[in-house]
């Protein structure tokens, strides 16, 4: 099948990369156009475009696919199917008619569980126990069409919003091989999604990283592993900004106020919470690299003291 794929970052770069390794005839790939990145904000291409260009493969950056001339030159690479993941433009329904065999997104989460921008984050910050990749038919709605293809992983107490993101995307391009093969050979089954188990998914916003202490320990653990390592969660200690990069729910019980520092080791700072004590495991200070408690206590600073109520 002629297929144009339409994607930006590096989740759609790995199922990209994907189709190639398979000799699966990319046509086209579509990506977002250039941002400016780094210190310089030199205009920098998407993992996807570089991949693409890597592959000799043709690129179109266009604003916006609601124009009749980005239709056009869409419709004219005769595509008979269109693979979509985290390409961040609107598909319009004029776009979703233009594939011979339609729109096919690849979406990271089990859907209808988790749909909008942020799965991956929003599955480890609610406690799931699992998720996945859903190969869906894309249709006006947003991540409402019908669920083509299914595989599952589980989510360890380990994972970090980075880590899950890894491995769905290894599992995203896995997904899509085995859904064109089963689209070719007729395989493929479409399932309604059922509206009432439907989560929405927000995107991720800098300040929802700021640890509240009235919250359970349990729940701000899981925070902090989901928004590892973007955009990441922080606290006030002492009129200073601390990102913590890692952190352990403790079933130890405190009648300190929540966000007061109760213990102080090598092994870790724990702080009393509403419902159970977080212990830090891994803290970055103000101009500083992140680093293990026990280096901070080494390093001799006197931030994170104990007694000392954070914010």
């Amino acid at each position: 099948m002629r297929i144009v794929f339409a994607g930006t970052p590096d989740f759609a770069a790995t199922a990209l990369k994907a189709l190639l390794d398979h000799d699966h005839e990319v046509v086209a790939v579509y990506t977002q156009p250039d941002r400016p990145a780094g210190r310089g904000r030199k205009l920098t291409p998407s993992p996807v475009k570089q991949v693409a260009l890597d592959a000799n493969l043709p690129v179109r950056q266009p604003q916006s696919l609601k124009s009749a001339e980005a239709q056009a030159e869409l419709a004219a690479f005769q595509p008979d199917v269109m693979i979509v993941a985290a390409y961040g433009l609107i598909l319009p329904q004029a776009v979703l008619d233009i594939p011979a065999r339609g729109c096919l997104n690849i979406h990271a989460s089990l859907l209808p569980r988790w749909r909008g921008a942020a799965p991956i984050q929003r599955a480890i910050a609610a406690g799931d126990d699992q998720t996945g990749i859903t190969i869906m038919q894309m249709d006006a709605g947003l991540d409402t069409g019908a669920m083509l293809l299914k595989l599952s992983t589980p989510i360890t107490g380990d994972d970090t919003g980075g880590s899950l993101h890894d491995r769905l995307a290894d599992l995203g391009g896995q997904a899509i091989l085995t859904a064109l093969k089963e689209l070719v050979d007729g395989g493929l089954q479409a399932e309604t999604q059922d509206d009432s188990q439907a989560c929405y998914a927000h995107k991720l916003n800098k300040q929802e990283g700021h640890l509240d202490w009235q919250q359970p320990a349990i729940a701000l653990e899981r925070l902090v592993r989901a928004f590892n390592p973007w955009p990441g969660t922080f606290v006030d200690a002492d009129g200073e900004r601390v990102r913590i990069h890692a952190a352990e729910a403790l079933a130890n019980t405190s009648d300190q106020a929540p966000g007061t520092l109760i213990a102080r080791g090598r092994g870790g700072i724990d702080v009393a919470c509403a419902e159970g004590v977080l212990r830090l495991h891994r803290v970055q200070l103000p101009g500083s690299r992140a680093q293990s408690i026990s280096d901070l206590i080494n390093g001799g600073r006197d931030v994170l003291a104990l007694g000392e109520v954070l914010h």
